[in-house]
């Protein structure tokens, strides 16, 4: 069984998550912890729980989804992964598309690649990765069929999608990740977007308006 501790991080609320099951063995998604005292309320809970940190695995290179990766690959010595399509902005972080002039975030360590179908494996646990390309180019979700969690990073979020007008980003690519690999998954997993509230697939394929049918392109009755 896996247990998730969720932290909402930096001035955009970004979602980091810590996964672990009963090895106490964990892996921390998309730490953009900002400043000190957010570094260290994670680092507090990781302590307190006596986990032990396996991994980073980041959904995407975004600056918001990094802030905190260096001082938890400092703290505990641990990989990074990462989809090489968003290899650019750790090697050029000055190049993050950064609306809110924030600081740029530190980017002094290595990533290793993750591609579509890959398993980050962590205690008696496991997420799958699946690979969905349109608010990045690399943007990732990832996938516990077990413990019946996805997350989904700046892909698919509560009644609504990520954005497509940052650079690497493209709408048509985006929709086909949705559709190609998130909504044929199982209704009831819980789905933990990068901001905003938690949701379930069965609830996006009910709820979410951009992903109803009335948007698809009506095609005329060429009998009539």
């Amino acid at each position: 069984m896996i247990h998730v501790k969720e932290f909402l991080v930096n001035i955009l609320g970004e979602r980091c998550s810590v996964i672990w099951d009963q090895t106490l063995e964990c892996v921390i998604a998309d730490p953009g912890c900002m400043g000190c005292e957010e570094e260290d309320k994670l680092a507090g809970f990781i302590s307190g729980k006596h986990l032990v940190p396996k991994a980073v695995i980041l959904t995407h290179g975004h600056f918001d989804h990094i802030y905190g990766v260096s001082r938890v690959v400092r703290d505990y010595n641990i990989p990074v992964f990462m989809n090489p399509g968003d290899r650019g902005y750790i090697a050029n972080p000055s190049s993050i598309d950064n609306p809110f002039t924030l600081p740029v975030p530190k980017t002094d360590f290595e990533t290793i690649d993750v591609l579509d179908g890959d398993i980050v494996r962590f205690g008696n646990s496991a997420l799958e990765v699946l690979a969905t390309p349109g608010h990045s180019k690399g943007s990732v979700c990832y996938l516990s069929c077990e413990g019946k969690l996805l997350l989904s990073g700046d892909t698919l979020f509560a009644g609504t999608i990520g954005r497509t007008d940052l650079p690497g980003g493209d709408y048509d690519r985006l929709m086909e990740s949705i559709f190609g690999k998130l909504m044929d998954l199982d209704g009831d997993i819980d789905v933990l977007p990068g901001h905003g509230p938690a949701t379930t697939i069965s609830d996006e394929r009910q709820k979410n308006p951009f992903l109803m049918p009335f948007n698809e392109p009506f095609e005329e009755d060429n009998n009539e």
